[in-house]
């Protein structure tokens, strides 16, 4: 029985890019069903009638939510390189990380992006670059956070390279810069030179219109 598997997703998406990265490491052929977020389908609200958002796998007519379980999935069901480590201890800390940087961290790091200028709490700042102080130690000495090829934990920090320069110029709230984080500069550019990233990159100019036009809304 061939695989049936189809995503729903958005393209600009760092939540959908995840999970697409992971199939084509694994070399799973799927369907791309795009999203409108502002009327999402019948598929997408019964395949996740819990939190009613993307990505959704859907794998042989069962659906799976959540952009890490979905790569956790994808790892365990179907054959290929391993996206988790194969050591239990070494797999435990990359979910460690990965639970960090898609939570604390990215919670951190948007709402310091987010802020108004003139209205930006200090804290919130603070919070943002203690976050990714943390980041930037973890890093040293390090290409990827698993050594020398991307794994899970690249990919689940990969707002980072994807959207967050981008958001730093429509909102003019800079927080990375190469002074601050050089070990994690050093990380952005070593994961956007890898080919299995530039071939799932999103739409930069597309991208900057709707964080543009979303500042201007706040």
């Amino acid at each position: 029985m061939v695989d049936q598997v189809k995503l729903l997703g958005v393209s600009g998406s760092s939540y959908s890019r995840r999970v697409e990265w992971a199939l084509k490491v694994k070399g799973v052929k799927y369907e791309f069903i795009e999203e409108d977020l502002q009327n999402k389908s019948s598929l997408l609200l019964e395949s996740n009638h819990v939190l009613k958002k993307i990505p959704v796998l859907i794998h042989n007519g069962k659906p799976i939510c959540e952009s890490i379980v979905i790569v956790e999935y994808i790892d365990e069901t179907f054959e290929g390189p391993s996206i988790l480590p194969k050591d239990p201890y070494d797999r435990a800390i990359a979910r460690f990380w990965a639970k960090f940087l898609d939570g604390k961290c990215l919670d951190a790091v948007r709402k310091a992006l987010w802020s108004k200028r003139e209205e930006q709490e200090k804290n919130i700042q603070e919070e943002a670059y203690e976050m990714l102080k943390i980041v930037d130690n973890e890093l040293k000495d390090k290409k990827f956070f698993s050594g020398d090829k991307i794994g899970f934990v690249d990919v689940a920090a990969n707002y980072i390279p994807f959207w967050v320069e981008i958001v730093e110029e429509a909102t003019g709230n800079v927080l990375i810069t190469s002074e601050k984080f050089p070990n994690l500069c050093a990380w952005i550019d070593e994961y956007l030179k890898c080919s299995e990233v530039q071939e799932n990159l999103p739409d930069r100019d597309m991208m900057l219109s709707f964080f543009k036009a979303k500042a201007l809304a706040k």
